[in-house]
């Protein structure tokens, strides 16, 4: 689940992990973008969002969004579990801060200063240089694969990264979608090989985990494939198709 299609990353890597496992995709598009929106309206889409993906029974609920699970992971997880595992998306802090040198955090404006965000820092990150940026605009440019515009959000982002980032946390999911795009923003001429984390392969993994399921990914490609528009099945959105986790989604999943 997320306000848009941020969620495909998470839902291309559960599908490489398990071919054969019936996806659901529940978003938002009356209510996106969720970040500028308060805590209590954010989270009373996120429960209506989620609320129509656990009407299809799942296994599993994974919060494809950043956003989400920062103001709203725990209201989901106390209307769901522990009847249906919550699974949220955590910045990858702890393995940026394992590499040891100055990294940055690109987020949404809403998650960027956030205690959750902090708070994380001061745990995993501690005397490491953490530089946190906030990427305005750049979720809904991607949201809409406006091309000019994702131009201009990553160069913006790109301007407040210091010179000496040698790794970039990709704190928001839609940004995995054009992960090589700010990749040759920020790697500076002469600087080691910059590197990205995103979460997306991670919350897959530990989606897994949680049921007690273990990777196939050479099982039979027989999983479907349900997208729900606030709560109604539908076709994904058609920018969906602008990035290759869509396209191989929906390429390798049969539509139900």
């Amino acid at each position: 689940m997320d306000s848009g299609i941020g969620l495909l990353p998470a839902a291309a890597a559960m599908r490489g992990l398990r071919p054969d496992a019936d996806l659901v995709v529940s978003l938002d598009p009356a209510g996106m973008p969720w970040g500028p929106r308060t805590t209590e309206d954010l989270t009373g889409r996120a429960l209506a969002v989620a609320e129509a993906a656990a009407a299809q029974r799942p296994d599993a609920l994974i919060v494809g969004c950043n956003t989400a699970t920062v103001h709203a992971l725990t209201a989901l997880r106390a209307r769901f579990e522990p009847e249906l595992p919550v699974i949220g998306t955590v910045p990858a802090i702890k393995p940026a801060a394992a590499g040891g040198g100055p990294f940055a955090i690109w987020a949404t404006p809403a998650t960027t200063g956030s205690p959750y965000q902090r708070g994380l820092i001061r745990e995993f990150a501690e005397g490491v240089g953490v530089t946190e940026v906030p990427c305005w605009g750049l979720a809904e440019a991607v949201e809409h694969a406006d091309e000019s515009a994702i131009d201009a959000a990553i160069a913006a982002a790109a301007a407040l990264t210091p010179d000496e980032v040698t790794t970039v946390v990709l704190g928001c999911t839609h940004y995995e979608l054009v992960a090589e795009r700010i990749h040759a923003a920020v790697q500076r001429p002469g600087r080691p090989p910059l590197v990205l984390h995103g979460s997306a392969g991670a919350v897959a993994a530990q989606t897994l985990r949680r049921i007690g399921a273990h990777p196939a990914p050479e099982a039979p490609a027989e999983g479907t494939f349900t997208a729900l528009l606030n709560g109604i099945a539908g076709p994904l959105p058609a920018a969906a198709l602008s990035y290759e986790e869509g396209r191989l989604l929906l390429a390798a999943t049969p539509v139900r």
